[in-house]
């Protein structure tokens, strides 16, 4: 499971100033893992791997809702987003922000089961992962400082801080509203909203204490990984008897074929394309709108909600760019990936 710096929850020190700067590194963390499943994701060829498709490209849209939940969370108390900074990016390969770099390096990969495990698994798996049948592979659990319990350490902040004065001094015409296919970006407005926003986060990303599912009674991200990982989705156990799992991994079958992922390059950056090359170019270009959907980004969640739609068009953009970036044979039987730097000017 991923490991957080003491530092970044130091932080949530008993103050608003605090609390901001806690958000702003949530947002970040949302941020940070959507590249590289975006990776795996357009390495998939389209023509199969049509369940696995689907269920990696519902938890990046989901990823997204968190980024925005976070943003208005932390718009809600007086702070400003910012993301269009080329230090809002990480660095591919690397630790995750404010990870411990000891640990979880996160690379930019073609889509496999070892990915899967070794990395997807192990970023979503929560504090005290529940097990199920078809087990052979769970992985083992440190001592954890996870996300989602730099998320409660959140929550209790806001709880803590909310009952000794008003916090939610932001303009709510700041706030983003937009429906994603699993739930709604909400209004952050008080301590209630702001709280079940949180939650909401967690859950969706872990599940809970005692059930996989999450609030739309789907399994969290770190199951959903897994049913991909053991090849069969997740259901409810038809021949549960006391003391046996309430769910097991043995419902419809995901099949996986190897064969039908493109044999991207790892880790790319614009040194790896020659200058003027067509993998060059088509990586400028991807890394331009990139920057640019940053931009939206920064500027819908900066005061102009409205513009959240800009974002969702270049989201479609970068997914038709890298598509077709990834068919650009490089040599040594490798194609091109993106590389998903910050790159404001097409050139």
């Amino acid at each position: 499971m991923i490991q957080l710096k003491s530092e970044v929850f130091a932080s949530l020190n008993d103050t608003v100033e605090g609390l901001r700067e806690a958000l702003q590194q949530a947002v970040k963390l949302e941020h940070a893992t959507i590249p590289t499943y975006l990776y795996a994701l357009y390495s998939l060829q389209p023509e199969a791997n049509a369940e696995i498709r689907k269920l990696v490209s519902s938890i990046i849209i989901e990823e997204m809702l968190h980024m925005t939940l976070a943003c208005n969370i932390l718009n809600a108390v007086g702070g400003a987003p910012v993301i269009d900074d080329p230090g809002f990016i990480p660095t591919y390969p690397g630790p995750l922000p404010g990870s411990v770099e000891t640990g979880l390096i996160v690379p930019l990969s073609r889509f496999s089961k070892e990915l899967l495990e070794n990395t997807f698994m192990v970023i979503e798996e929560p504090e005290t992962p529940l097990e199920f049948p078809v087990t052979e592979a769970a992985l083992a659990a440190p001592p954890p400082r996870t996300i989602g319990q730099f998320y409660e350490a959140i929550k209790q902040q806001i709880v803590k801080l909310s009952r000794e004065a008003n916090i939610f001094t932001g303009d709510p015409k700041k706030q983003v509203q937009f429906r994603f296919p699993s739930a709604k970006a909400f209004k952050v407005i008080d301590m209630k909203s702001a709280t079940t926003a949180v939650d909401l986060i967690v859950q969706q990303g872990e599940g809970t204490k005692v059930s996989p599912l999450d609030p739309e009674h789907q399994p969290a991200h770190y199951y959903r990984y897994a049913e991909i990982f053991f090849g069969k989705t997740l259901i409810a156990n038809p021949d549960r008897t006391p003391g046996q799992p309430s769910f097991v991994y043995g419902g419809l079958p995901i099949t996986f074929d190897p064969a039908k992922v493109w044999p991207t390059v790892e880790n790319p950056s614009r040194a790896t394309y020659p200058t003027g090359s067509r993998a060059a170019n088509a990586n400028n270009t991807f890394n331009y709108t990139y920057t640019s959907l940053l931009k939206a980004l920064h500027i819908a969640f900066n005061g102009h909600p409205e513009r959240i739609g800009d974002a969702i068009g270049l989201m479609e953009s970068l997914k038709e760019l890298a598509s077709a970036l990834m068919t650009i044979d490089i040599g040594n039987g490798k194609t091109a990936g993106p590389s998903f730097e910050y790159n404001p000017v097409n050139s």
